[in-house]
């Protein structure tokens, strides 16, 4: 028989209320151990008020979270000792180095002495902080002062993290850095909760996404996120533009354009591509390719926030 895995982040139903101000509205999701999770959505979205609730930082006002088994309401310094956070603003003691500033935190956690060097060393090498590390933060560059707050949320090794764009400011090199980093946390069974406007960073490291405005508005794989309205790339033989009307008669068909031998056909949701298929070649076209395409994770994004100008669906 199969042992059940526990899921290390499971939220129900959960609210926030500030006054008479509504962050969070009957959210519910569950993370699974060893996952790079996104949470997406606009700036007053809630994802922040999520995210101090689920390191216990405040209380929410309704519902129920657990991270790691522990309740978030009841679990306090247990509960911070296994999560990490980067926040929006690195919050640094300006005034101590690099050095200081990660074993000022290293302490603070707990962690042995000679552990926490072993550790801060590896963490600056990895940032390429290792020749500032006896420098001011307050010296730092924006950059480097995200890759130093990064290094600190990781210090005591926390089981979960939580990075609020974690790659902000930083170079392509870094910005490369940091993303192998959530890899390989992940390949360690670390729960990565990546909150990013990079939706392109997101595609590429996390497996699911919320999409959060209050309440969550859809949930589920990327890949799965990226399906509805289909474009769909048919190559005919010949001049693509005399099968345009015919594709625009296909009832799932919202749109077609053609470009020399290349028919591209957005369908609506649900829309057959083999009803288009059978459509053209029963008015006589010759097709050598009918290549679907997934949309971008950033239409479906915009066009789940209803936002001005996204394509018709």
């Amino acid at each position: 028989m199969l042992r059940r895995v526990s899921p290390a982040i499971e939220i129900e139903d959960l609210g926030k209320r500030f006054g008479g101000f509504t962050a969070l509205d009957g959210v519910s999701l569950s993370i699974a151990p060893g996952e790079v999770f996104g949470l997406l959505g606009p700036n007053g979205a809630g994802k922040t008020t999520l995210t101090r609730i689920l390191c216990g930082l405040i209380a929410p006002t309704a519902g129920r979270a657990h991270v790691l088994g522990v309740d978030v309401a009841r679990g306090g310094t247990a509960l911070r000792a296994q999560v990490g956070l980067l926040t929006e603003q690195p919050g640094l003691y300006d005034r101590l180095s690099g050095w200081e500033n990660l074993r000022y935190f290293a302490g603070l956690y707990g962690v042995p002495r000679a552990l926490a060097e072993a550790r801060m060393e590896q963490a600056l090498r990895r940032f390429d902080l290792w020749d500032k590390r006896l420098e001011r933060a307050g010296t730092y560059s924006k950059g480097m002062r995200q890759k130093l707050a990064i290094a600190r949320a990781l210090i005591h090794a926390p089981r979960v993290v939580f990075l609020d764009e974690p790659t902000s400011g930083l170079d392509p090199q870094a910005a490369r850095a940091v993303r192998q980093t959530v890899v390989e946390l992940a390949a360690e069974g670390h729960t990565v909760v990546l909150c990013s406007h990079n939706l392109d960073e997101v595609e590429r490291l996390c497996a699911n996404v919320a999409v959060l405005r209050t309440r969550v508005l859809t949930l589920g794989p990327v890949s799965a996120l990226r399906r509805g309205n289909t474009q769909v790339d048919v190559t005919v033989q010949g001049d693509a533009r005399p099968w345009e009307a015919c594709a625009l008669g296909v009832p799932a068909v919202v749109r077609a354009v053609p470009t020399g031998q290349t028919l591209t056909v957005h369908l609506e949701r649900g829309g057959s591509v083999a009803g288009l298929v059978a459509a053209l070649v029963g008015a006589g076209a010759r097709l050598e390719a009918v290549v679907p395409q997934a949309r971008a994770l950033e239409e479906v994004y915009l066009e789940l926030l209803g936002t001005p100008g996204e394509r018709a669906s």
